[in-house]
């Protein structure tokens, strides 16, 4: 019995991080398990309910909004937080475990997790290792499924947002409308980021040119 951890959601600049942990037998995990960027949506949610199915045991955990903003912090020790939070939920004395490195340095990226986690395990971490370890590609789906639901949530909520990230252009004006319409940013935004500064200022800046 082995584990995996992985996280999605690192980059938005809407909603919260996700991070997932499974643990179970490799040769137990369906076909087709691997970096969840490289899979279909509802294939990912079949796969999702799969994984779940014949795991030993999988956590997810979210790290919101608020403290993604928390000044005392950054985002690489959230995402170390993060894989953390859901490999304490699996984790058993005497068992191995990969994480997916979040850092440029693995191998302080997999101390740092292991620091937080009160069961001794054997705990490595690699760069890329949703793409060749299926338990870690497993936890990038579910955490990838988690980040999907809470995005669709959002969606509910606001309207189109888009996929979340900054790059994508429905999140931009979704961003710049509600800051027109409302004079400040949606609570799903994570206000430190230099996207929402962005359009905060571009705001005031149309604001004053009206005068």
């Amino acid at each position: 019995m082995r584990l995996g951890v992985d996280e999605a959601g690192k980059g938005p600049v809407l909603g919260s991080m996700f991070a997932a942990a499974v643990r179970a037998d490799p040769d137990t995990l369906p076909d087709g398990v691997g970096d969840s960027k490289g899979i279909a949506p509802a294939k990912r949610e079949r796969l999702d309910s799969e994984i779940r199915t014949v795991a030993d045991a999988v956590a997810v955990t979210e790290i919101p909004v608020a403290r993604i903003d928390d000044p005392e912090t950054d985002m690489n020790t959230l995402t170390v937080a993060a894989h953390a939070e859901a490999l304490a939920g699996v984790a058993d004395d005497g068992l191995a475990g990969l994480v997916d490195a979040g850092d440029t340095d693995a191998d302080r990226f997999g101390r740092r997790v292991a620091d937080r986690v009160d069961a001794t395990l054997s705990l490595t971490a690699e760069h890329g290792a949703d793409e060749t370890d299926p338990l870690v590609g497993a936890a990038s789906i579910l955490a990838k499924v988690a980040r999907d639901s809470h995005v669709e949530a959002l969606a509910d909520i606001y309207g189109d947002v888009g996929s979340g990230y900054p790059s994508d252009p429905t999140t931009r004006e979704f961003l710049s409308e509600y800051v027109e319409e409302h004079g400040e940013l949606p609570e799903c935004a994570r206000a430190s980021w230099s996207t929402c500064e962005d359009v905060l200022a571009a705001a005031q800046q149309s604001s004053l040119g009206e005068f």
